[in-house]
């Protein structure tokens, strides 16, 4: 039996997704947590996106494999957030349907990298998750730089390269909003990510709108086609995965076969 659990977490006191020895992580804490609910000597999990140390995620999706859920869905859940720490919550527990992968079967992972650029508007209370930015920002202008980047590309130039993984990616959407309270809101969709992709497509652009960089200078470094020094990987903590979408149940496996397939 696949089980699909809906997870979230406040990234500011793990290093990241993926189990490191001596290290908390939130993989470590969960499939530890997992194992000892079920007593089982260990939990194998997959999840839809690895993020970074410091990273928070309120929609993060992950499967396991068991032979059976003699106790239930609902109790599994209770007694999993009962050992769990306060900054790590299972949201959901079911049975997933055939030909689920958390990871390979997302069709799109969505992101929000929230920043503040207004010191009267800085609220203390949401300092671990929203970056507190010294300069006035154009969200015109980064939503103008941002129209450049949208599409299936080669998103070398903004990615930390990993041996024999390709940096091809849909980048969905990027849009960027503020609302009523001064919080400057980039949202962002693609079909996957690459390493440290988002905080540096956000580093880029907030070059842009402080006035650093011109509108075109993000498309300028998209076409180099290489990691550049200048530009800088927005700090961790204003970032938090929001949402994984999936295709419907008939189609799962399909799309599970087709992200297997490395692009080119």
């Amino acid at each position: 039996m696949r089980i699909r659990l809906e997870v979230a977490y406040d990234g500011g006191d793990f290093h990241g997704w993926a189990a490191q020895p001596r290290l908390r992580t939130v993989e470590g804490e969960l499939s530890s947590a997992l194992a000892t609910v079920l007593r089982v000597p260990e939990v194998h999990l997959t999840c839809a996106g690895r993020t970074d140390a410091g990273v928070h995620a309120r929609g993060q999706v992950v499967h396991l494999d068991l032979d059976g859920l003699p106790e239930g869905a609902e109790r599994l859940l209770r007694r999993v957030n009962g050992v769990l720490a306060a900054d790590l919550r299972v949201r959901s527990v079911v049975e997933a349907p055939p030909g689920f992968d958390a990871r390979f079967s997302a069709v799109w992972r969505r992101y929000a990298y929230r920043v503040v650029d207004d010191p009267a508007a800085v609220d203390p209370l949401t300092r671990g998750h929203v970056l507190a930015w010294p300069r006035p920002l154009d969200v015109a202008a980064m939503a103008e730089a941002s129209q450049a980047l949208i599409g299936l590309r080669d998103f070398a130039s903004f990615c930390k390269q990993r041996e024999g993984a390709t940096t091809i990616r849909t980048l969905l959407d990027l849009d960027w909003t503020r609302d009523s309270s001064g919080v400057v809101t980039a949202v962002v969709r693609a079909d996957a990510f690459c390493h440290s992709m988002v905080r540096s497509l956000v580093g880029c652009l907030l070059a842009v709108g402080e006035g650093r960089k011109p509108a075109m200078w993000p498309a300028e470094m998209m076409a180099a086609g290489r990691r550049d020094a200048a530009i800088a990987v927005a700090p961790a903590h204003g970032l938090t995965l929001e949402e994984v979408g999936y295709p419907p149940a008939g189609e799962l496996s399909a799309r599970a076969e087709t992200t297997r397939a490395k692009r080119v």
